[in-house]
């Protein structure tokens, strides 16, 4: 998707949600118009950092509340997945971001399910030759096994890996969903610190391969079948794209009245149609 369109598409629906979703960002009180002295005006900022998955969507989501509550400041940060659940475990952001599942090492937060999200392979859009990987292909030529794009049905041409780099929560997710515990991505992988990133120079480079989020799919790239199954919003909410994992916000502790009104707004239903525009999948 083009990020620069989706910000001119989601006007509309913003503010058809926000008329929708005033009581819940609002603190939740049901109050006819004249109890208006019993409803909190809510001010402050919010602090969030982490998955750059999670960050243009958190983006937009921050947009609609601050829209609502014209006394409160949301600060979104990118940083990856492994940033997010630092930060808030520290205490230097008030929500984390991540686009993968904790470790057992990372204790103590607790986890709101935002979103779910594919991640797709894909490919140069001149790439007109392949346009299937199964699984075990595309763990293949990410472990340096498959290495000439004629392997498996294209040109005679070397396949050029782009991975992203470690600590991000969409490489941990594709490790674990698609390499598996004893199988590396091959280490001369060009690595790239965003979805956005690897997706600007894999349209770069005809011979590439690499991994982003749905939300970042567009023109630019091309994303494969896999196993037989288009990398579409639809396959992933009827399970059977089978690259999918978790978006969270995460907190610790008992949260203040402001955060815990961002984060209600966020999985309410009415907001959840947000997630689904800007191509992730809802979980209402």
């Amino acid at each position: 998707m083009n990020k620069i369109a989706s910000n001119k598409k989601i006007m509309l629906p913003v503010t058809a949600i926000m008329l929708l979703a005033l009581g819940v960002a609002g603190c939740g009180n049901d109050t006819d118009d004249n109890n208006d002295d019993n409803t909190t005006a809510l001010s402050g900022t919010i602090n969030e950092a982490g998955s750059t998955t999670v960050q243009p969507l958190a983006e937009k989501l921050a947009a609609a509340f601050t829209a609502l509550n014209p006394n409160v400041k949301v600060v979104i940060g990118g940083g990856g997945s492994s940033v997010g659940v630092k930060s808030v475990t520290e205490g230097t952001v008030d929500i984390g971001a991540a686009s993968r599942d904790l470790k057992d090492t990372e204790t103590g937060l607790t986890k709101h399910l935002l979103a779910k999200d594919g991640i797709a392979i894909v490919v140069h859009p001149d790439n007109t030759a392949v346009n299937n990987l199964t699984i075990d292909q595309v763990r293949d030529i990410f472990s340096g096994v498959i290495t000439n794009w004629s392997q498996v049905g294209g040109p005679d041409k070397a396949i050029h890996v782009m991975a992203r780099e470690e600590g991000s929560g969409t490489r941990t997710a594709f490790e674990e969903l698609v390499m598996g515990a004893d199988v590396r991505i091959v280490t001369n992988a060009v690595l790239q610190n965003s979805n956005g990133a690897l997706k600007t120079a894999l349209s770069g480079d005809k011979d590439a391969i690499g991994f982003i989020s749905f939300g970042y799919i567009d023109s630019a790239v091309k994303a494969l079948s896999i196993n037989g199954i288009a990398a579409t919003s639809e396959n992933g909410k009827n399970g059977t794209y089978p690259i999918i994992r978790p978006l969270y916000f995460l907190t610790k502790g008992t949260t203040s009245e402001l955060v815990q009104a961002f984060i209600d707004y966020c999985l309410s239903d009415a907001v959840q149609q947000i997630i689904t525009e800007e191509g992730y999948l809802s979980v209402n």
